[in-house]
């Protein structure tokens, strides 16, 4: 079953084509947004937030290959899945979309059926992948993200839900120094709050799961590792 909530963004500055798809996509349960060229694509990603984008490669203003390194160098779509459409003659932009950040590629002309089973398939591994990032274990610790609580030491703990995505965020990449501006962008979004407020929320987790998760990053922000690797 696709959930109706699905979203794809398709690309493309050919209109035939991008209504060829949409309709094809739309068949299938997907809600799908459009765009023409690379900068109207990096608009409509930001304020639609889709789960899949299905990009062409020679486009005007902003080509595939640009807008595909603008995207996965925001946070916000490190993970989303990009498929990019490409001309036969174009064998170069195979790897120049893989170094962009590509998940996979359909040639064009565009044959439906084979365009869906991609689809199908990136959008199952994706969910895969986010099912199984869901549940975070490290040593003595677990974060589940689904019922939203964190197990210390056998101990179930419960955290305020800010506390929760803190922690959440940290630990989704362990290792990586995570700005504070980004944590504030991630964590709380558009709501204004005090200089002081990851410091507070900081001291709260480590109070309850112990000062051996968190790292302090003087000057930048923080940083989740496991207790037997703190020198």
């Amino acid at each position: 079953m696709i959930k109706e909530d699905t979203k794809i963004l398709l690309v493309d500055d050919e209109p035939d084509i991008v209504e060829i798809i949409r309709f094809n996509l739309e068949q299938k349960g997907y809600q799908v947004f459009t765009a023409y060229d690379g900068l109207e694509a990096i608009k409509i990603a930001e304020e639609k937030l889709p789960h899949l984008i299905i990009i062409d490669v020679m486009m005007p203003n902003l080509d595939g290959i640009e807008t595909c390194e603008r995207l996965r160098q925001d946070d916000r779509f490190k993970d989303t899945v990009i498929m990019f459409l490409t001309a036969r003659a174009e064998d170069y932009s195979y790897v120049a979309a893989f170094d962009a950040g590509a998940d996979d590629y359909v040639t064009k002309p565009i044959k439906p059926k084979v365009l869906i089973s991609k689809v199908k398939g990136l959008l199952r591994r994706f969910k895969e992948k986010e099912e199984t990032q869901n549940i975070l274990s490290f040593n003595q610790l677990i974060i589940d993200r689904d019922a939203y609580k964190i197990i210390k030491e056998g101990k179930e703990l419960s955290l305020p839900r800010k506390e929760f995505e803190l922690i959440f965020l940290l630990a989704s990449k362990p290792g990586k120094v995570f700005e504070r501006e980004k944590i504030m962008n991630r964590v709380w979004g558009g709501d204004i709050v005090g200089d002081r407020t990851i410091d507070v929320h900081i001291r709260k987790l480590r109070e309850k799961i112990g000062d051996g998760f968190i790292k302090t990053i003087k000057g930048i922000g923080y940083k989740f590792i496991t207790p037997q690797k703190i020198l």
